[in-house]
């Protein structure tokens, strides 16, 4: 699986870590920065990140800040992205699990390096589950595109 991998200068140190779990797992890493802990504005990456998701130059894009809100903000701008902030396990495993995340927001100031690694490899390792969570990914689409969800019965 080719992960694309950003982040914000507070998210440098977490984006190293991931790379290397990423790595280590056997999946590609596709780099769009920062690459130091020099400031740099969250949005520019997020796109960069989230933009190769939605024009399928990765499956998938991990993603870092300081709280990993502004990351999830930006990401979800852009078209065909679904991209969610998780503190743990359990969330990791439901984004995935019932709402198809393609793109994963961490907080870096809030966890460690053992969570960090736990998160990464359940988002990673979970499948989408599709049924009645295919419908409601449907209806996301739905607003995505300027219509009213509540009309989707699919």
């Amino acid at each position: 699986m080719k992960i694309a991998i950003g982040c914000d200068h507070r998210g440098y140190e977490i984006k190293e870590q991931v790379k290397a779990i990423i790595n280590e797992l056997g999946h590609e890493c596709i780099d769009v920065g920062a690459n130091s802990n020099e400031p740099v504005d969250y949005p520019d990456t997020a796109y960069a990140a989230a933009k190769a998701v939605s024009i399928k130059e990765a499956d998938r894009a991990i993603l870092a800040c300081a709280s990993g809100i502004g990351m999830s903000m930006a990401a979800n701008k852009v078209t065909g992205v679904r991209a969610a902030l998780c503190h743990d396990e359990l969330s990791a495993q439901a984004s995935r699990g019932h709402n198809d995340s393609n793109v994963l927001c961490l907080p870096a100031d809030q966890i460690g390096e053992s969570l960090l690694r736990k998160i990464v490899e359940v988002w990673l390792k979970t499948e989408f589950l599709g049924g009645r969570h295919q419908r409601r990914v449907n209806k996301i689409e739905a607003i995505e595109q300027g219509k009213d969800p509540r009309e989707i019965n699919n």
